[in-house]
C-alpha cells in the first residue's frame, strides 16, 4: 500500500515538473516575442532598455492584478509615443524626464477613462473614436517615424537593407513560431554581419558589469510637455480596444465584458504611469504575444505572468543592456523601416476592416488628419503658417496631437447622428 502511495506521489511530482518545464518554455517564447519591440522603443528614444524591460514586466503584473488574472496579455513599450518623446526631448535639450512627466499624465488619463467607461459604458466612447478617426491617426504615427528610420539606415545602407530583407523574408515566408521571431532573427543577423565588418563597439559590453540596477529616474512635469504627449491617449485608446478584442477572439472569450474594458484600461493606465515614473516608456498591450497564443493554443494567463518575471530579471543583467546599446544604428534603421511601415499598414487595415464609408464627410475627416499630421511641419517651414493650439509662448499642440483633436471634433460635427 505504501509503495503504491509513493508511486503515485512520484508520478504526480513528475507530472508537475513536466507541466512547470512546459510553462517555462512557453514563457520564454512570450519573452522572445516581446523583447525586440520592447527594447527598440528606448533605443530609438534614448530611454534605458534595462528600465524598459523591468517596467514592461512589472506593468504586465499590474495589468493582471487589475484584470483578476483573466486576460493573457503582455504589456511592452508603446510605439505610439515615440515621435512625441523625441519632440519633447529636442524641446527640453535632451532631458527625457519631461517626456516621462507627459507619459505619467497620459497614464493617469487612461485611469480616468476607465472610471468614465465603467459609469457610461463602452459604446458611447467608441462612437467618438470612430475608425475614420483612428485609422488615419495610426497612419500618421507610422509615416512620421519613417524619416527617422531612413536617417539611421543612411549610416550604412547595405547593412540596413540586409537586416530589412531578412525580416521581410521571414515575415512573408516563415511559418509558425519562426515567423514571430522575424524581428529578433533579423537584428541578430544584422548584428553578426556588422560584427564581422568591425563596426560594432564591443568595449561597452566588456566594460559593463554582469549585474546592475537599471538607471531609474524620476519624471519632471511641465505643461508644454504634457500638452504634447497627453493627447496621444486618444489614439492608443482604440489600439487598446482592438488588442483586447483580438486577444479575446483568439482565446474564445469576451474580455470587453469580463473582466471589462474599464479594468483592462485601468491596468494599462497604471502600468504606463508606473513605467514613466521610473524612467521607462509608456506601456501597451502587445499583439506579438497574442500571436504566440494563437500558435501555441495555450491561453494560461500565468504563463504571461512568468514571462513578466523573466523580463524583470533581465532588467538587472547589465551585460544585456550593454549588448543592446552596442547594436549598430543601421541595423536598427533597417528593422525600424519595417516596423514603422507596419504601423501605418495597421491604420489602413483599421479603415478597411471597419468598412468605413468613403462619403464626403469621412473623406474630409481622414484628409484633415493626414494633412495636419503629416504636412503641418512642411506648411509651417515653407509658408510660415502656424498650425496648432498655443499653450505658452514657445509651446503649442501641433502635428499628431492637433490632428487627433481636429479629427474627433470634425467627426463629432459631421457624423453626430
Amino acid at each position: 500500500m505504501s509503495e503504491n502511495v509513493i508511486g503515485r506521489k512520484l508520478e504526480e511530482t513528475e507530472t508537475k515538473l513536466f507541466a512547470n518545464s512546459k510553462k517555462v518554455v512557453l514563457a520564454l517564447q512570450h519573452l522572445i516575442a516581446m523583447f525586440g519591440a520592447t527594447v527598440l522603443v528606448p533605443i530609438l528614444t534614448g530611454l534605458d532598455p534595462a528600465v524598459a524591460l523591468f517596467t514592461a514586466g512589472l506593468g504586465t503584473l499590474i495589468f493582471h492584478l487589475c484584470t483578476k488574472g483573466k486576460v493573457p496579455v503582455f504589456l511592452g513599450s508603446s510605439f505610439a509615443f515615440i515621435p512625441l518623446i523625441l519632440t519633447v526631448k529636442e524641446m527640453y535639450n535632451g532631458d527625457l524626464a519631461y517626456a516621462q512627466g507627459g507619459m505619467v499624465v497620459a497614464g493617469l488619463i487612461y485611469v480616468g477613462m476607465s472610471f468614465i467607461i465603467k459609469k457610461i459604458g463602452t459604446e458611447r466612447i467608441q462612437k467618438h473614436l470612430a475608425p475614420q478617426v483612428v485609422g488615419p491617426m495610426i497612419i500618421v504615427i507610422g509615416m512620421n517615424l519613417i524619416p527617422a528610420a531612413l536617417n539611421m539606415a543612411s549610416e550604412n545602407y547595405v547593412i540596413a537593407a540586409i537586416t530589412l530583407g531578412i525580416a521581410l523574408l521571414i515575415n512573408f515566408k516563415g511559418k509558425g513560431f519562426i515567423k514571430q521571431l522575424s524581428i529578433l532573427i533579423a537584428v541578430v543577423s544584422g548584428y553578426i554581419i556588422s560584427l564581422n565588418m568591425g563596426i560594432v563597439d564591443t568595449n561597452i559590453i566588456k566594460e559593463a558589469s554582469l549585474l546592475g540596477v537599471p538607471a531609474f529616474r524620476l519624471p519632471k512635469f511641465d505643461i508644454g510637455a504634457i500638452a504634447i504627449i497627453a493627447p496621444v491617449v486618444l489614439v492608443v485608446f482604440m489600439e487598446h480596444v482592438g488588442d483586447i478584442t483580438t486577444n479575446g477572439q483568439v482565446v474564445g472569450k469576451n474580455f470587453i465584458e469580463d473582466p471589462g474594458l474599464n479594468r483592462t484600461l485601468l491596468g494599462d493606465g497604471l502600468a504606463t504611469t508606473m513605467a514613466a515614473f521610473l524612467g521607462g516608456p509608456a506601456n501597451t498591450t502587445y499583439g506579438e504575444n497574442t500571436g504566440v497564443l494563437a500558435i501555441t493554443k495555450n491561453y494560461d494567463p500565468s504563463i504571461l505572468r512568468l514571462a513578466a518575471v523573466f523580463a524583470i530579471s533581465l532588467g538587472f543583467i547589465s551585460k544585456v543592456g550593454a549588448t543592446l546599446n552596442s547594436i549598430p544604428t543601421p541595423v536598427m534603421g533597417g528593422i525600424s523601416l519595417m516596423l514603422f511601415s507596419m504601423i501605418s499598414l495597421i491604420g489602413v487595415k483599421t479603415i478597411r476592416n471597419n468598412k468605413v464609408d468613403f462619403n464626403w464627410k469621412n473623406i474630409l475627416i481622414m484628409g484633415s488628419i493626414l494633412v495636419i499630421g503629416l504636412g503641418s511641419g512642411i506648411i509651417e517651414s515653407k509658408l510660415g503658417i502656424t498650425i496648432g493650439i498655443p499653450i505658452t509662448e514657445t509651446v503649442k499642440i501641433s502635428g499628431l496631437s492637433f490632428a487627433a483633436i481636429v479629427g474627433i471634433v470634425l467627426n463629432g460635427l459631421l457624423n453626430r447622428k
